[in-house]
Order: structure tokens, then sequence, then C-alpha cells
């Protein structure tokens, strides 16, 4: 593993190397000094890093063929092999392109190498949970939290229905209660008419009574 990981090294010091040499190449040019042997330095520089990148290439796939590493793990190193590429065509352009100095050389010294005290992106590994894990056993991890994900979300939806049912339950029941108070709300106002019709009626009652009384 750690040859591996010096590869990937010396794959990124190779690609800043070239970067400055374009540098000095386009320098010399600005000052009508000679390019001829920063060149062969170059287009030798250009063809190791190539070298180098197709070793890495075939070590990533020899490694994902026999299982050393999880696919996932394939994946990202995949990505900076695929970014190991990039930078190749980018400084083969700017090779070719003499006397200029693009973004991309500045990009390239930026980005190139591994610079100490720098985390080597080869070796972040992936996460605890699926570190170690063959291709079964992370297709098992995946069905387990997909499995997971979808109790919670049965138990949501289950609670959420629950929530619903005692709304209509409360909304009926205060429906019921509206009912009742109307039917109160008539009721009194049947028993108040009644109560007035009666007074009207014992008043009417009370006079003829004593119209009655003053005849005799």
């Amino acid at each position: 593993m750690s040859w591996r990981l010096s590869l990937y090294d010396s794959t990124c010091q190779i690609a800043q190397e070239i970067a400055e040499k374009i540098q000095e190449r386009n320098r010399y040019q600005r000052n009508g000094e000679s390019t001829a042997k920063v060149n062969v330095t170059i287009r030798s520089s250009l063809q190791n890093l190539k070298e180098k990148i197709d070793q890495l290439k075939d070590l990533l796939l020899r490694a994902i063929s026999t299982r050393q590493i999880t696919q996932l793990e394939g994946d990202r190193r995949q990505n900076l092999v695929d970014d190991l590429l990039t930078r190749q065509r980018q400084l083969q352009a700017s090779y070719k392109n003499e006397g200029t100095e693009p973004d991309v050389i500045r990009s390239s010294l930026m980005t190139g190498g591994v610079k100490r005290g720098v985390t080597n992106p080869w070796l972040l590994e992936e996460s605890e949970e699926t570190r170690g894990l063959g291709f079964d056993d992370i297709r098992q991890q995946q069905r387990r939290i997909i499995q997971e994900q979808d109790a919670g979300l049965d138990a949501l939806s289950s609670i959420i229905s629950r929530q619903k049912q005692m709304g209509q339950e409360i909304g009926n029941e205060l429906d019921e209660q509206n009912e009742i108070i109307d039917d109160l709300a008539n009721l009194v106002e049947n028993t108040d008419d009644k109560l007035r019709n009666q007074t009207r009626h014992v008043k009417m009652v009370d006079k003829k009574s004593t119209s009655c009384a003053y005849l005799e």
C-alpha cells in the first residue's frame, strides 16, 4: 500500500515540477534566452507523468477487480486519477502554447504535489461504517439502513394518521356540541315564548276576575 501512495505522491510532484518548468521556459522566451534545454526536460517529464498515471490506473483497476478495496473507495480514488489526467492535459496544452502563462499553470502550482503537513488524499480512507467491509456487507448495511428509515417513516405515518383521526374525532365532537347548544338555545327560546304567553294569559284572567268582582 505504501509504495502505491508513494507513486501517487511522486505523480503529483512531477505535475507540479512540469508547471514550474513551463513558467521557467516562458521567462526564458520573454528574455530572449534559449529554451531548447528546458523544452527537452518538459517533454520528458510529460512522458513520465503519463506513464505514472497509467500505472495508477492499472493498480486501481486491479485493486477493484480483486476486491482489495471497496467500490466506494475505488470510486473515490478514481476521481483522484481523473484529476491527474485533467492536469496532464492542461499541462500538455500549456507546454504547446509557448510564451503564455494561462491560469492552468498557476492553478497546477497551487494544487500540484503533496506538500509537507498536508494530508495526502490517497491516504483518506472511507468512513468507519464501511471500512473493512466487503461488497455484500456494504449492501446488507445499506439494506439495514433503508429498512430502519422505512420503519421510521412508517412510525411517522402512523403518528400522523392518529393525529388526523384525533382531529376528525374532535371536529365531530365539536359539531355534536354545537348541535346540542343550538337545541338548548331553541328550547330556551321556546320556553321564553311559552312563559310570555302564560304571563299574558294570567294577566288577562286576573283582569277579568277583577272586573267581575266590581259587577257584583
